[in-house]
C-alpha cells in the first residue's frame, strides 16, 4: 500500500551537494510502445474500477462478462454521469482537505537532498488532520447535513465525479511543470508527460500538491467510504457483522498509523523520485478510496458472521504482517536518518558499496530483502479472508498486489544489481531471500 524506495535499505551518502541541475532537464522521447501503453493504462484503470464497482452493485459481487452487443449498450448505459450532489461533495472534501494542510498546526521536516542540493520543507500535521477530517464527517451526519449512506447511494455519480477531476487535475498539473524549473522532466510527447507527470514537487508557495494527494483525500477518503458502507450495512441488516467490524478496524488502523507516522513518507520513492502526473495522481484519488474498499462494500449485501476462532485467526494474520510491515519500514526510515541508530537494540551492520551508500543486513532487512512486502501482503490477506469464498472480487485487493510486490521487487532488484554491481552480489549472499524466508 504505502510505496517502498528503490533501495531497500540505503542509508545517504556522504559528500557534498550535487551541483544545481539546469532549468529544464531534456529527456529522450519515449518510444511508441511506451505512450500506447500509457495511454491504455489511462482507459483500462478507470473502466477497472467501474467494472468491480458493477461486480458488486448489480452482480451480487460475481464476476460478468458481457457476451453480446445489447450486453455492452446495456453497460455503458449503466454507467453513471456526475450529479450535483456527488460534485458538491467531492470538491468540498477536497478543498476542506486542502485547508486542513495550511492550517492546521504540525512540525516542520525536511525532505531528502534533491539534485540540487536543496531540501523541501513539508508541514507534518496529517495526524490532526486525520482525526478533525472524521470530527467534521461526524458533525454534519449528526446534523442531518448529509446522509450516513451518502457515499453507498451516490457511489457510481462520486466515482465518475472522483475520475473527472483526477484527468483535469492533472492536466493542471502538466501545464503548471510546463514553466521552466530545475525538476522538470520533459520528454515532449503529450500522453507521456501528461501520464508520468512533468514536475518530481509541483507547487504553489509551501503548498506541496504531491505530498497532499498521496494521503490526504484519497487516504482519508477511504476510511470515510468504509464508514458509509458500514452504515448501510446497518441501515439494511439493522446489525454491523464482525466481518465488517474487522474490516473497518483494520484499514482504520492501518491508515492512523501511517498518518502517526507520516514523516516516513519523505523516504519513500514517490516522494523522493516520481515525477506527479496522472499515474500518481489518479492513483491518490481513485484507486485508493474506490478499490481498497471493496470488501467493506461487497460485505454491505452479505451479512454473514464467522466462528470465533475465525476472527481470532485473522486478527492475529493482520497483527503479524502490522509488525512486520511497521517494524521493517521503520528501521529502514531510521537507517537512513542515522546508519549508528540502534537495531533491535544493537548497533546495526551493514555493507558499504563503492558509491558510500550503506546497505542495512541486521533488523528485519537481514532476514528478508522485502520483509515489508510480506507484512503488507498478510495484512491483505487478513483484509479479505472476512469475505469467505463465495466470490472472488473481494479478493482482487491481494492479487493485485501480490502480483504488484513481486513485480515491484524484481525490477528493484535488477535496477539495485546495475546499480551497485559486486556490492548488490555481496549484498545479496548476505541477505539471500527476496520477501519470504525460506520460500521466495
Amino acid at each position: 500500500m504505502l510505496r517502498e524506495t528503490l533501495d531497500p535499505s540505503e542509508a545517504p551518502r556522504a559528500g557534498p551537494p550535487i551541483a544545481a541541475a539546469p532549468e529544464t532537464v531534456p529527456q529522450p522521447r519515449p518510444r511508441l510502445g511506451k505512450v500506447f501503453a500509457v495511454s491504455a493504462l489511462m482507459v483500462t484503470l478507470p473502466a477497472l474500477v467501474y467494472y468491480l464497482w458493477l461486480c458488486i452493485a448489480d452482480h451480487d459481487g460475481a464476476l460478468f462478462f458481457p457476451a453480446s452487443a445489447e450486453d455492452w449498450q446495456t453497460l455503458l448505459y449503466r454507467l453513471p454521469g456526475p450529479t450535483t450532489s456527488a460534485v458538491l461533495v467531492f470538491v468540498g472534501w477536497f478543498l476542506l482537505q486542502a485547508l486542513f494542510q495550511i492550517a492546521a498546526p504540525g512540525k516542520i521536516h525536511e525532505g531528502s537532498v534533491l539534485a540540487d542540493g536543496l531540501r523541501l520543507k513539508y508541514k507534518m500535521n496529517g495526524w490532526m488532520s486525520f482525526w478533525a477530517s472524521l470530527a467534521f464527517i461526524g458533525a454534519v451526519v449528526s446534523l442531518g447535513w448529509l446522509s450516513p449512506t451518502f457515499v453507498y447511494d451516490q457511489f457510481g455519480p462520486l466515482l465518475t465525479t472522483a475520475n473527472l477531476f483526477a484527468f483535469a487535475f492533472s492536466l493542471f498539473l502538466y501545464i503548471h511543470g510546463r514553466t521552466p524549473k530545475g525538476d522538470d522532466r520533459i520528454t515532449g510527447n503529450f500522453l507521456y508527460d501528461y501520464f508520468m507527470g512533468v514536475r518530481l514537487n509541483p507547487r504553489i508557495g509551501g503548498f506541496d500538491f504531491k505530498f497532499f494527494c498521496e494521503s490526504r483525500p484519497g487516504l482519508i477518503g477511504w476510511v470515510v467510504v468504509n464508514f458509509a458502507l458500514a452504515a448501510k450495512q446497518y441501515e439494511l441488516h439493522a446489525a454491523l457483522t464482525t466481518p465488517m467490524l474487522l474490516v473497518l478496524a483494520f484499514h482504520f488502523l492501518y491508515v492512523a498509523d501511517y498518518f502517526w507516522h507520516e514523516e516516513a513518507i519523505l523516504t519513500t520513492w514517490d516522494i523522493k523520485h516520481e515525477r506527479f502526473g496522472w499515474m500518481l495522481c489518479w492513483g491518490d484519488l481513485v484507486w485508493v478510496p474506490f478499490t481498497y474498499s471493496l470488501q467493506a462494500h461487497y460485505l454491505v449485501g452479505h451479512p454473514h458472521e464467522l466462528p470465533v476462532w475465525g476472527t481470532i485467526g485473522i486478527v492475529l494474520l493482520n497483527l503479524t504482517g502490522y509488525v512486520l510491515f511497521r517494524g521493517a519500514n521503520w528501521q529502514k526510515h531510521r537507517f537512513r536518518k542515522d546508519p549508528e541508530a540502534l537495531v533491535w537494540g544493537k548497533k546495526p551492520t551493514s555493507i558499504r558499496t563503492s558509491q558510500g551508500a550503506l546497505l542495512l543486513t541486521s533488523g528485519w532487512w537481514g532476514i528478508a530483502r522485502h520483509v515489508n512486502y510480506l507484512g503488507d501482503l498478510l495484512m491483505g490477506l487478513a483484509w479479505c479472508l472476512p469475505c469467505l469464498f463465495d466470490h472472488v472480487v473481494p479478493y482482487f485487493y491481494i492479487i493485485y498486489f501480490t502480483i504488484l510486490l513481486v513485480h515491484r521487487e524484481r525490477r528493484d532488484d535488477a535496477k539495485c544489481r546495475a546499480k551497485y554491481g559486486a556490492d548488490w552480489d555481496a549484498y545479496c549472499g548476505k541477505v539471500p531471500w527476496r520477501i519470504l524466508p525460506g520460500v521466495y
